[in-house]
């Protein structure tokens, strides 16, 4: 299974990206999907996550409101969009793979599969 993200950019503040995060090999709806980020200097942290059936998606308290994940099972593709970017956005995005639930994927649960990140870059 190889995970590929796309979809980076520098934005400034205010601005908008979508990310997407294309899985190719055998990843199922019973994959759990997601994002994770990591910025200069700190750890790497739970963004959102999806399941592959109609759970509702979660979200890390910073980026609620303000980023939707989404999935397309038939592309094995799930999306971030990001809304109002703020500075403490920027950070190297990664997407996930992993037979748990979004709540483990949140709470630091170890992945299958990690795609190869994106850089997000948003200025003031």
């Amino acid at each position: 299974v190889q995970l590929q993200a796309s979809g980076g950019g520098s934005v400034q503040s205010g601005g908008s990206l979508r990310l997407s995060c294309v899985a190719s090999g055998s990843i199922t709806n019973r994959y759990v999907m997601g994002w994770f980020r990591q910025a200069p200097g700190k750890e790497r942290e739970f963004v959102a996550g999806i399941a592959g059936s109609t759970e509702t998606p979660r979200y890390a308290n910073s980026v609620k409101g303000r980023f939707t994940i989404s999935r397309d099972n038939a592309k094995n593709t799930i999306y971030l969009q990001l809304n109002n970017l703020k500075p403490e956005d920027t950070a190297v995005y990664y997407c996930a793979a992993d037979r748990t639930t979004t709540q483990h994927m949140e709470f630091g649960a170890p992945m299958d599969y990690w795609g190869k990140g994106t850089q997000v870059t948003v200025s003031s």
